[in-house]
């Protein structure tokens, strides 16, 4: 089937009663290592990209990986931009047919971060592509980019800013943090008081280190999209080193790299699961 948006895979998600994992890619062994969990667990998800991992896969490849693989799953799937961080991150996704997009100002003032916000998603909208915007400061790596800022989502801001931006979904800080580095905080209560007004569905960054049952925690406040990256990562990585101890002459990159994305399936799959409080 072919990709959708992520308004129609938060309406299937609600449907069915599920949040929808968003898991990182960077190649084509990644992008399919994901794409094969969505269809393994039944669960629909989303597949994304940063544009600091763009630099090796380009918009129009990695677009063109995914809009071919999908015809071959029955799992619906979304190809989102992850971390657009300026305007022509924005345009050259939608233009190589990305069907989801983030535009990430949270480190700008209030009034700068909607101002920006707003123009990424006027010109999406025109597109027919949603977009998810960012409100408070996620603390850690994000790829290449650390953030330093440790400011949580301000309840008192979301209904304003989700209003006048228009986005699609709000990424919000609750105590998560992007990466491994550092440990989250999360605080459950303040992510009830950002749900108690927003007018839209809420996403959660850096997923990974956090336990899953507190994810699964999350559900009831309005949270619908978990975004996944370092664990992934981490589980394409130890399966090459693997290959390497286990071989050091090994010269087989077709075998080395199938077992990476095997690896890459089976944590994406146990983690789309677990999110949603099913046993693999």
């Amino acid at each position: 089937m072919p990709l959708v948006d992520t308004n129609t895979l938060v309406k299937i998600a609600k449907k069915n009663d599920v949040m929808l994992p968003a898991f990182n890619t960077t190649n084509l062994e990644m992008t399919l290592a994901i794409m094969d969990a969505f269809e393994r667990a039944g669960i629909p998800g989303i597949v994304q990209i940063a544009p600091t991992n763009v630099r090796l896969s380009d918009y129009d490849y990695i677009s063109t990986i995914a809009h071919m693989a999908e015809e071959h799953y029955t799992v619906p799937m979304a190809l989102h931009l992850d971390h657009g961080k300026t305007l022509d991150d924005v345009r050259r996704a939608v233009q190589a047919g990305f069907t989801s997009v983030m535009i990430d100002g949270a480190s700008l003032p209030f009034e700068d971060n909607i101002r920006f916000s707003r123009q990424a998603i006027d010109f999406c909208h025109c597109s027919g592509v949603p977009v998810e915007a960012e409100l408070g400061a996620i603390r850690g790596k994000e790829d290449d980019h650390v953030a330093e800022a440790d400011c949580k989502t301000d309840p008192s801001q979301v209904s304003e800013f989700v209003e006048r931006t228009g986005c699609d979904l709000l990424a919000v800080s609750i105590g998560n943090v992007h990466g491994l580095e550092e440990k989250p905080k999360i605080d459950l209560k303040h992510l009830e008081k950002i749900a108690a007004v927003s007018p839209c569905p809420l996403v959660l960054h850096g997923g990974s280190g956090i336990p899953y049952k507190t994810i699964y925690a999350m559900k009831p406040f309005n949270m619908i999209k978990i975004n996944i990256a370092s664990d992934l990562r981490r589980a394409f990585i130890a399966a090459v080193a693997d290959a390497q101890r286990a071989n050091p002459n090994e010269t087989n990159l077709a075998s080395v790299l199938m077992a990476a994305r095997a690896s890459v399936t089976h944590v994406a799959y146990k983690t789309a699961l677990a999110i949603n409080g099913i046993t693999a």
